[in-house]
Parts: C-alpha cells; sequence; structure tokens
C-alpha cells in the first residue's frame, strides 16, 4: 500500500512539473505574440502643475563679449498653459536685479517638448520629465542673445 501511495504522488508530481514547464514554454517563448506595453500618458500642459525653481547660468552676449548671468527663479505652473514668476534673483555681469509677478505660457506636447516664454520677456524651449517633476530649459529668444540653458526642478504641487 505505502508503494502504491509514493507512485500516485510521484506520478502527480510529474504531471505537476510538466504542466508547469508547458505553460511556462508557452508563455515566455511563443514567436510572433504581441506584449502589452504599459500606457505611459502623453504629456501635455497638465503635466507641470505646482511650483517649481529655476537655478542655472549662462551668457548674456552684448556687443559680441559673453557677460556672466545667473537666476534662482520661482515659476508657478498652473497647468493650463500659463505661468507666474513669484520671484527671481538674476545676476548679469555682477548687477543683480529682483523681480516678481512675471507671467508667461507655456506649451507640451505630447512627446513632452514645447516652449515657454515670460510676457515681454524671453522665450526657451523645454524638454518635461514625463511625471511633470523636472523641466530642462534653453533659451532660444529675448531682448538680448543668449547662451542660457537649466534644469527646473518642481519643489511642490
Amino acid at each position: 500500500m505505502k508503494m502504491k501511495l509514493v507512485k500516485s504522488i510521484t506520478s502527480s508530481l510529474l504531471f505537476a512539473c510538466a504542466l508547469v514547464s508547458l505553460v511556462a514554454a508557452t508563455a515566455f517563448s511563443t514567436p510572433g505574440v504581441a506584449r502589452a506595453q504599459p500606457l505611459v500618458p502623453p504629456c501635455g500642459v497638465y503635466t507641470l502643475s505646482g511650483s517649481y525653481l529655476f537655478a542655472t547660468h549662462g551668457w548674456n552676449i552684448v556687443g559680441g563679449v559673453a557677460q556672466p548671468k545667473a537666476i534662482v527663479e520661482g515659476i508657478n505652473f498652473n497647468g493650463d498653459g500659463t505661468l507666474v514668476s513669484p520671484f527671481a534673483t538674476v545676476s548679469i555681469n555682477g548687477t543683480i536685479i529682483h523681480s516678481s509677478g512675471s507671467p508667461g505660457t507655456y506649451t507640451v506636447e505630447a512627446d513632452c517638448t514645447g516652449t515657454l516664454t515670460f510676457t515681454g520677456g524671453a522665450s526657451f524651449d523645454i524638454f518635461v520629465e514625463p511625471k511633470g517633476n523636472e523641466l530642462w530649459m534653453i533659451q532660444t529668444g529675448g531682448a538680448v542673445p543668449a547662451v542660457f540653458e537649466g534644469t527646473v526642478t518642481r519643489v511642490s504641487r
């Protein structure tokens, strides 16, 4: 009786192992079967929402001469394509400028690229991290030619 029980358990275990192997082989090595990719929501103006800090440095080009420029600026993105800068401290060639309340607009395309323009000020191309926690800006226009890029980091929603 004991031998019959051992044979029964052994055959059941062998059958279970064979079944598991067959299922695994079918699931992981079937050629031509498309696997679902996780959906990543595309970017849009809604990707940028909350308070961010822009900290960077570069140069303004005045009369062909590079003048150092540094900035620490708050940017509040409203999630709808509008923004406001509640504060900024800028150093241009050692001259300090404080400002506040500068409005602007921005776009964000599905591929997470876009533009940002401060009303009456500089414009930038932007590249947004898909979760909206960080973006990178490079100045593309303004009253003075510039070599100016930097990182913007979300500090609160």
